[in-house]
């Protein structure tokens, strides 16, 4: 298995798209209502929304790739955040540093177990310390056991809880976060 990283760009919005259409459901808790997946897709990940986030400065989207075919991405979201109560948490893990979301991070399923995630996983940290952040955190669905234990073999703690709308459900997610080494 040949795998390759790379920073993504706005042509690169399709296979974005296609990408997070094929994997996002599978982070959602079992019994999770399809219509509120397909909802959560079209509002937040479409080709428009992939273009909009590569357009931003404060965002960063990686592609991993086997053979040219895109199998993961990642997205990184720099700046300030939004919900005070989440902001807070944060800022009591990353104290005077500065810290980067790990916003997104998906592999299509016949890549999973194959050692593509810690490659695209060590590529997004290498990228969160480029931007100059000290400090890394993810929300992760409460009941996403396979995505808590990769996590946690890659030095993310559990740092407190917020909460997740995919579409009419709110779902319970961990914040995990991960003190960056900068070189």
């Amino acid at each position: 298995m040949v795998i390759s990283t790379r920073r993504a760009t706005l042509r690169d919005a399709g296979e974005l798209h296609e990408l997070a259409a094929r994997t996002f459901g599978l982070a959602n808790p079992p019994g999770s209502a399809q219509s509120d997946i397909d909802a959560f897709i079209a509002l937040h990940l479409s080709v428009a929304s992939f273009e909009g986030y590569l357009a931003d400065p404060l965002r960063i989207l990686l592609i991993a790739s086997e053979h040219d075919q895109p199998i993961g991405y990642s997205m990184l979201v720099g700046g300030p955040i939004a919900d005070p109560s989440l902001a807070g948490t944060v800022a009591k893990f990353a104290g005077d540093g500065v810290s980067i979301e790990l916003s997104k991070f998906y592999l299509a399923p016949e890549a999973h177990g194959s050692g593509v995630a810690s490659t695209l996983m060590a590529a997004t940290l290498a990228a969160a310390v480029e931007t100059g952040a000290t400090h890394c955190w993810l929300g992760v669905n409460q009941q996403n056991e396979r995505a808590a234990k990769f996590y946690t073999k890659q030095g993310f703690d559990v740092i407190g809880t917020k909460h997740f709308r995919v579409g009419n459900a709110r779902h319970d997610d961990h914040v995990r976060g991960r003190v960056l080494q900068v070189n």
